[in-house]
């Protein structure tokens, strides 16, 4: 049994330098690519939430118990873009 072992060992071994050196970039590449998938779905969320406009609304109350008088339920979420009742604020420093 020792000797089986001792000969795969052996037999093996010229082999695990290509392995682990193939096994290594894959890792570091599949990383990076991780990094750059998340990068480029947080960009594109921001910039699907900066088109929200309920902080320039008038019914925007500002308030975590109640946001917004008119869709509380809808208030900063994705489903307030095209939002029917938006009303630009008219004096922003009144609020």
């Amino acid at each position: 049994m020792l000797k089986l072992a001792s000969f795969l060992i052996h037999g093996i071994q010229p082999l695990l330098v290509p392995i682990c050196f193939v096994a290594a970039w894959s890792v570091l590449i599949l990383f990076a690519w991780s990094l750059w998938s998340a990068a480029r779905d947080g960009i594109t969320t921001a910039k699907q939430m900066h088109q929200i406009p309920c902080a320039n609304c008038q019914f925007f109350t500002d308030n975590y118990r109640l946001k917004c008088t008119v869709h509380p339920s809808t208030a900063n979420t994705a489903e307030a873009i095209n939002c029917l009742d938006y009303q630009p604020k008219t004096n922003p420093m009144l609020y």
